[in-house]
């Protein structure tokens, strides 16, 4: 994907990207080093930061340790930032830490539903907040990963697409509010891409479904399985990659007239124009197949009983 728009230079602009450790996080941070951005890699262990930093051939990246649902710890890297800065400033912010959540609604505790949404929705409001000073002070970019899933609500993926949805919500609001102060803040949204996370998924479905009752996991077992083997194949067979994810954070932050959105991959462009166009009623149809058992795994469940 390339984006076109006249560019403002990124020599002397300072950029913190939380969640850098792996994934999307890191190769934008490796990425906007590369391109002339001083970047601050957020990341919760030290190690991480420091094999990023060896991995940074242009030496311009320098990591800072920051939890994103620890308040002194983000009051902590604030203030490191901050002397870093000076009077400058800090011209971008990504929030691009997260996790994702994948399993039946019913059988997501509450404690699991907090964990998502203390990730990737309340701690990403505290970082914001801690940082919104030295963004001022420069005048300058707040971007906020989210992804296809903030416009389309996939069954077995409520859980990270209600978090999605409230932070694609929170942008909106922060970008209304924060214009008169001079802080531009823009979207970025991928479609289905392969990242270490998926690694993370199943293991967290898997839990959800032994925490809750058999006669309920029973109901979803066969579906939401069949679902997980699928989701990630289509991540692994999609043509999206973290790189051209990286090039749209760049543009967000160096656009002289940045975009509100940069959505990222042909599946969450196709998908946010079916939400727009279609009634719910066909969306729902689309997803049937997901949530429909199989013949086979009725004598499957037939047999176990």
């Amino acid at each position: 994907m390339v984006f076109t728009a006249k560019a403002l230079p990124p020599t002397g602009r300072t950029v913190l990207i939380t969640g850098a450790s792996t994934g999307l996080g890191r190769e934008a941070a490796l990425h906007l080093a590369e391109r002339g951005f001083r970047v601050l890699a957020a990341v919760r262990k030290t190690e991480d930061g420091d094999r990023l930093v060896a991995d940074c051939p242009s030496g311009r990246a320098e990591h800072v340790v920051l939890d994103v649902t620890d308040q002194a710890s983000i009051t902590a890297a604030a203030d490191e930032v901050a002397e870093k800065v000076g009077d400058r400033g800090l011209w971008g912010l990504v929030n691009n830490a997260g996790i994702c959540i994948s399993a039946p609604l019913e059988v997501v505790s509450t404690d699991l539903l907090r964990r998502q949404l203390e990730v990737n929705v309340v701690g990403q409001l505290a970082v914001t907040q801690a940082f919104l000073p030295l963004l001022r002070a420069a005048r300058g970019r707040l971007v906020n990963v989210t992804s296809g899933l903030g416009t389309v609500a996939i069954p077995y993926l409520g859980p990270y697409s209600a978090a999605q949805f409230a932070k694609e919500g929170m942008s909106d609001a922060l970008r209304r509010e924060l214009a008169p102060l001079g802080v531009a803040v823009s979207v970025v949204c991928p479609g289905s891409i392969w990242t270490p996370i998926w690694a993370k998924i199943a293991q967290d479905g898997h839990d959800a479904l032994a925490g809750a009752p058999a006669a309920v996991a029973d109901l979803y077992r066969a579906t939401f399985l069949r679902f997980l083997q699928f989701n990630e194949q289509t991540a692994k067979d999609s043509k999206t990659r973290p790189a051209e994810v990286a090039v749209a954070i760049r543009a967000a932050l160096t656009s002289v007239k940045p975009k509100t959105r940069y959505r990222v991959g042909a599946d969450v462009r196709r998908g946010t124009v079916l939400a727009r166009v279609l009634p719910d009623r066909a969306v729902d149809s689309m997803f049937s197949k997901i949530v429909t058992p199989l013949p086979t795994d009725q004598e499957a469940h037939r047999v176990g009983s």
